[in-house]
């Protein structure tokens, strides 16, 4: 579903992703785990072409990210770090809104966010104006607003960073409901444990460069846990 292949990124004289290679198959969360400023951001936004890459290709559901970008939009869903909701409206509208754009239907849109509300909690929240809501609930909000089309990928960057345990553990078994529903997720954290509980494989990333490319369950079985094994791969890169 999302193949990235031999992908550079250059800013300036600024190598910011190395010569990355990363093949996450349908139904898979794939994990981008690295500290910050180790060239998450930059790979995911380049995958919903955001960005174009310096070098190499990427491809998302057969389409090519540089000749195919309006169709790789299509079959993409991205949550970036900045939640940017339009603080006069309210959820439901916001919702609309972006239902509109993709081309949906008035009766279809009410009962895809009569879903997405239901099982993001946000039910309540319906007629709440934005800059009311916790920033928990923009969170939500914001994930409803990118997969309100329903694509096949989604693009998860950092979606529990800044919230409360609570509205965490809501956003992951909101994207392990995902993955159950047979959507193919990439997704990026620095929190050892959340990309060890949801992910089925990850790539260490260090400085723009794919230091480690493994299944959880093998990492487990290797080193005992992600933590470790990140931990032995950064410093072994440092050293």
């Amino acid at each position: 579903m999302i193949s990235i292949q031999n992908v550079s990124k250059w800013f300036g004289k600024f190598k910011a992703v190395d010569n990355i290679n990363i093949e996450v198959e349908k139904g898979e969360i794939f994990g981008l785990l690295g500290l910050n400023g180790a060239g998450k951001t930059t790979t995911q936004r380049m995958v919903s072409t955001v960005f174009q890459p310096s070098e190499g290709n990427i491809t998302v559901n057969g389409f090519n990210s540089k000749s195919d970008s309006s169709e790789v939009r299509r079959n993409i869903g991205f949550l970036p770090t900045e939640v940017g909701l339009y603080d006069r409206l309210t959820a439901r509208e916001v919702i609309k809104y972006f239902g509109i754009l993709n081309d949906l239907d008035e009766q279809e849109i009410d009962r895809r966010i009569e879903k997405l509300f239901e099982k993001l909690a946000l039910t309540e929240y319906t007629n709440k104006r934005c800059s009311k809501l916790s920033r928990g609930n923009k969170q939500k909000v914001a994930i409803a607003r990118a997969i309100i089309h329903e694509p096949p990928v989604f693009i998860f960057d950092e979606p529990t960073s800044g919230l409360d345990v609570l509205s965490s553990r809501a956003v992951l078994d909101f994207v392990k409901q995902c993955k159950d529903d047979g959507r193919t997720i990439l997704y990026s954290s620095h929190s050892m444990y959340e990309t060890e509980e949801i992910c089925d494989k990850i790539a260490i990333i260090h400085d723009g460069k794919i230091l480690m490319t493994d299944s959880i369950e093998h990492i487990r079985k290797e080193h005992g846990s992600l933590e470790k094994a990140f931990i032995a791969t950064v410093k072994g890169e440092r050293s």
